[in-house]
């Protein structure tokens, strides 16, 4: 009976989906549907798939029981069977706890912030559809229906970064994020089809991959794992393929909240645990992995250090932690990553929205530096930006700190220690830029008059709920070195291939590092910029300023040489070799139409002429082969 309530977690904001596009069609002719409407079609259908999550959750607990739930087969040819089915596991009901909570409290945090707007109900269409195809990603009980829902966000993330499609920028960065991301997802597709040929065909649920993979030629799962990889590349926006997720602030800021702190962005991450018992088979990819969160974190690090548009500081900092948890799965710490992924929901949402309640404050104004200038009362939404500021930087006893630091102690124990000193480089310039940005918005001096300004309920309550969940959400996987017992990793044990197993001197010392070198960032940027005077902004200028040129050398790569090549085949090889050949071709046959039609003249004495010409040429013929 239970697992029948699964799809019930996808149904309620499919159905709210459905529900207000279909109201915001009528709204559009009739002019007839209240905001209030959409508000309660578009946040309780999540609440919904929460309470339901919950009680899965409460009922896994106490029983310990495995829900899963075939709802059709999908396809049954020969060796290729896909089922239509949702599992329900320690890993992904984990994933669709605070997905589903986090991702409730955002759509409440959309009423206030897109309060009269035109298309107040159509984004609550494209928000509930989003979260629906985040849970069939992470409810899917084989790779093709979690693809169903990799793909489903990838859409939305379209439809929703150029949700102010009037704003041609928008609609460029829109294009940028789904073709980025269409490169990956071949690449993810290509991994399953390898996977598949390689056992030989088989039922393609997680189970029976997990089970045939023994005797299974290496290279193929190397290269399956590869691929598969490639995918989360593009999704979880590492390098290479991260170019997308800073312009995808083109859409309004709660989609920034939702992409960055529940949904698509973590897929990635998500896929790799999932695949587990893969990557436990190939270390050498997992390794791989590793050292392009590594480097993934440090780069969008030094980038975010210059930065003056405060969503796309946010943006960076997200590929950043994201290199974190990349980190720690590669090495084949899988619960300490999704620790991670989990507290990072809490401290990014409310950092995101955070922002957004500044930008609403401001007129939309997103530069940090015009943002101080005309800076604005907002103490509820300062504080709580100051708690993520807080978590994010790794100090404790916030919960940024207990998952940050489980990940460096992780690359410090399998003697990573490129990856370890990257990491630790990382998390002093986190807590330099977050500071950074938290200075010049909050603290450097302004010529103005602070005027409070009134933000909405449905802004500030949500970012309460979420910076009690930054202060407290580490305490769930407190370390033994604590007193505490692990249950993150309890409760994710059948992910685990790898423990911390340090000694509590070590794991003194390695806490008393990330600490000593998180502070450190904390005074450079309280030394530059608590006194920073904002009326001569730094200019985002340089290498760093410019993203290292990273987008001009993708234009100059594959972008401009793509139209160079498509313009050669346009005007050489199309126009002057095939449409030369075809047309030539066809004028020839023109011609001997036009010769044909003079002798089809309609003129009866002609043709008995001609029909006499030929009858002598056929008697002349015969007559000279008979020898008469």
């Amino acid at each position: 009976m239970n697992s029948s309530l699964l799809v019930w977690i996808i149904l309620a904001p499919l159905i709210g989906a459905i529900l207000n596009g279909a109201f915001y069609f009528y709204h559009i002719k009739r002019n007839k549907v209240s905001e209030l409407t959409f508000s309660l079609i578009g946040t309780i259908t999540p609440l919904i798939s929460f309470l339901i999550t919950l009680y899965l959750f409460l009922q896994m607990y106490d029983s310990g029981v495995i829900f899963k739930q075939h709802l059709f087969t999908w396809l049954n040819i020969d060796k290729l069977n896909i089922d239509m089915a949702l599992l329900g596991d320690n890993l992904s009901i984990f994933m669709s706890m605070f997905v589903t909570f986090v991702g409730w409290l955002i759509h409440i945090y959309a009423i206030g912030y897109m309060k009269g707007d035109e298309g107040f109900g159509k984004f609550f269409a494209y928000f509930n559809l989003f979260l629906a195809s985040m849970l069939i990603l992470v409810l899917a009980d084989n790779p093709i229906i979690l693809f169903i829902g990799w793909e489903g966000v990838g859409v939305c993330s379209y439809l929703l970064i150029k949700f102010y499609y009037g704003n041609k920028d928008n609609v460029l960065a829109a294009n940028k994020a789904f073709i980025a991301n269409r490169v990956g997802d071949f690449g993810f597709i290509l991994g399953i089809i390898v996977l598949f040929f390689a056992m030989g065909g088989v039922n393609l649920s997680f189970e029976s991959i997990e089970s045939n993979l023994v005797g299974v030629d290496q290279s193929l799962l190397i290269l399956g794992g590869f691929l598969l990889f490639v995918g989360a590349m593009g999704k979880s926006a590492q390098i290479p393929l991260y170019v997308w997720l800073p312009d995808a602030m083109a859409g309004p800021t709660p989609i920034s909240a939702l992409i960055h702190a529940a949904t698509m962005v973590t897929a990635g991450v998500y896929m790799v645990a999932r695949f587990h018992f893969l990557y436990i088979e190939i270390e050498t990819i997992g390794l791989f992995i590793a050292y392009i969160g590594a480097f993934s974190a440090l780069f969008a690090a030094i980038i975010a250090t210059r930065q003056t548009d405060i969503k796309k500081i946010l943006a960076y900092s997200t590929m950043s932690q994201l290199g974190y948890m990349f980190i720690a799965v590669g090495l084949g710490f899988y619960s300490t990553g999704l620790f991670h992924v989990f507290t990072h929901a809490f401290f990014k949402a409310m950092l995101f929205m955070g922002a957004g309640g500044i930008i609403i404050a401001l007129h939309h104004e997103q530069n940090i530096f015009k943002i101080a200038q005309h800076r604005a009362s907002l103490p509820i939404i300062g504080t709580t930006f100051l708690i993520g500021v807080i978590a994010i930087s790794g100090i404790p006893p916030f919960s940024g700190f207990f998952s940050k630091d489980a990940i460096l102690a992780a690359a410090f124990q399998e003697g990573q220690y490129l990856i370890y000193a990257i990491a630790m480089f990382t998390a002093f310039l986190t807590a330099f830029y977050m500071f950074r940005m938290y200075f010049i918005l909050f603290v450097a001096p302004n010529k103005h008059t602070k005027e409070y300004v009134y933000t909405s309920k449905t802004i500030t309550i949500p970012l309460v709920i979420l910076a009690i969940g930054a202060i407290f959400a580490g305490f769930l996987n407190l370390p033994s070195v604590f007193g505490g017992e692990h249950l993150v990793d309890t409760w994710l044990g059948q992910l685990n291939s790898k423990t911390i197993h340090l000694s509590h001197s070590t794991e003194y010392v390695l806490i008393f590092a990330s600490v000593f070198i998180a502070l450190a960032g904390i005074i450079v940027a309280y030394n530059k910029y608590s006194n920073f005077d904002v009326y001569k902004p730094e200019l985002e200028k340089g290498f760093i300023g410019n993203k290292f040129f990273i987008d001009e050398l993708y234009d100059l790569l594959f972008v401009q040489t793509t139209k160079g090549i498509s313009v050669f085949i346009d005007r050489v090889i199309d126009a002057k070799i095939i449409d030369a050949f075809i047309m030539g071709s066809s004028n020839t046959f023109v011609n001997i139409g036009k010769f044909v039609a003079k002798i089809q003249n309609a003129n009866v004495r002609f043709y008995a002429a001609t029909m006499l010409v030929g009858m002598t040429c056929i008697f002349v013929y015969i007559y000279s082969k008979l020898g008469l």
